[in-house]
């Protein structure tokens, strides 16, 4: 019978059952993302836990997991041995050979990595640069890696994407590079190079909301709603802005630039063009000097600079450039407070180092200004997630699109 000469009831059934069908369809892929997600962020999960944590009775749960498991997201096996009585239920974890490519191109080093879903960092490789890298060169770097990589990844990964954390205003809609100052780079149409050159889709975001997402998901944040990020770098200061639970973009996802807060009326003109940025203020450069340390040893400031405030006396000099940049650190981050109104702040990079040696000065001159009510309750936190921050921050971004819709992927 065609659908013309169908009886209105029997036309009228066709189309419950048709919008039936989507919207049970729609339920599977939500619930596949559900449990894809809480295995993604936990790393490994029992069958019992997913059951208690998602409301769903254990048939689904089971089959939902075997959809994942055939899709090769994640992988199924037999718990260790344990005193518990019955048996115990399938451990859930993910599938270590579904990755992404993670790149950050910086002032002194292009960082290439591969990370496995569950934030899991496989490979790391530091490229470093003799001078300050163009966004070809950029591209040719990367690319020369990944070749080299090439047998390795076809024969025993499956490869979603790269995901590019850059130091500068990226685009939403296209990642093209708007402006990385730092770099000398303008309408720098970066995503769209790699892919041409490497065949593979890319995703690119501000490295600060990379950071952001890294740590909501892994780190110092993690199940936590409400935090603002900021991340002190060899490229200046970029901040990311979770708010509930999701990451605050803006129009063209530019969002989150609080290095460009404005914190000293007096101070130095900014690469952006304006005076007093947070990141002319508080910058790497005069803690390393007064250290005592080039550029490449950045990654010895820490320590250096606890060494220093551990002596009876610290050098005047250094006390004096620490007190000064916590000082407008401590500006910037009330006026965050004040706007956002976050449950924790997360200092990565050198602003790390600088909370370390002077946290007491920080916490006082940041809730002494702060309005009451969006100051109550808000902690500070160092990021946790050390060097391998951007590398997982920039994974999440190749690995969102399978992570909101799990059937999207080929089955392995």
């Amino acid at each position: 019978m065609s659908q013309e000469n169908a009886s209105p009831s029997t036309a009228s059934r066709a189309v419950k059952a048709g919008i039936r069908g989507n919207n049970l369809d729609n339920v599977r892929r939500h619930n596949l993302s559900m449990v894809l997600g809480l295995v993604h962020a936990r790393g490994t999960v029992s069958r019992a836990q997913l059951t208690k944590e998602l409301g769903l009775n254990r048939s689904t749960i089971a089959a939902l997991v075997s959809e994942l498991v055939q899709l090769g997201l994640v992988l199924e096996t037999e718990p260790q041995q344990t005193n518990q009585v019955g048996r115990p239920s399938l451990v859930i974890e993910p599938n270590m050979r579904t990755v992404a490519i993670s790149v950050n191109p910086e002032l002194d080093a292009v960082t290439i990595g591969l990370v496995a879903l569950g934030g899991t960092v496989v490979r790391r490789v530091r490229y470093d640069n003799v001078r300050v890298p163009t966004a070809r060169e950029v591209v040719n770097i990367v690319s020369a890696v990944i070749a080299g990589m090439r047998g390795e990844l076809d024969a025993e990964f499956r490869t979603l994407g790269i995901g590019l954390a850059v130091p500068g205003l990226v685009r939403g809609s296209d990642g093209l590079v708007d402006l990385a100052p730092h770099l000398g780079w303008r309408d720098e149409p970066l995503a769209a190079m790699l892919t041409e050159s490497t065949g593979f889709a890319v995703f690119s975001a501000n490295d600060a909301a990379c950071g952001a997402i890294a740590e909501s998901k892994f780190g110092a944040a993690r199940d936590v709603d409400d935090v603002i990020y900021l991340n002190g770098g060899a490229s200046g200061i970029g901040g990311g802005v979770i708010s509930d639970g999701s990451l605050l973009t803006g129009a063209n996802g530019y969002a989150g630039e609080l290095g460009h807060t404005l914190v000293n009326t007096n101070g130095s003109m900014c690469h952006c063009g304006a005076t007093g940025c947070l990141e002319t203020e508080v910058s790497r450069r005069p803690l390393l000097d007064a250290c005592g340390l080039t550029d490449l040893e950045a990654e010895r400031l820490e320590e250096a600079l606890v060494a220093a405030f551990a002596r009876p006396e610290p050098p005047v000099e250094l006390v004096a450039i620490v007190e000064r940049q916590a000082r407008f650190l401590s500006i910037a981050l009330r006026n965050a407070i004040n706007v956002f109104n976050p449950r924790r702040i997360v200092l990565g990079g050198f602003l790390g180092s600088l909370y370390r040696v002077a946290p007491t000065q920080l916490d006082e001159m940041i809730r002494g200004g702060a309005m009451r009510g969006a100051r109550d309750g808000v902690d500070i936190m160092r990021a946790s997630l050390g060097s391998n921050i951007l590398m997982v921050g920039a994974a999440e971004l190749a690995f969102a699109s399978v992570l909101a819709d799990p059937a999207s992927v080929s089955r392995a």
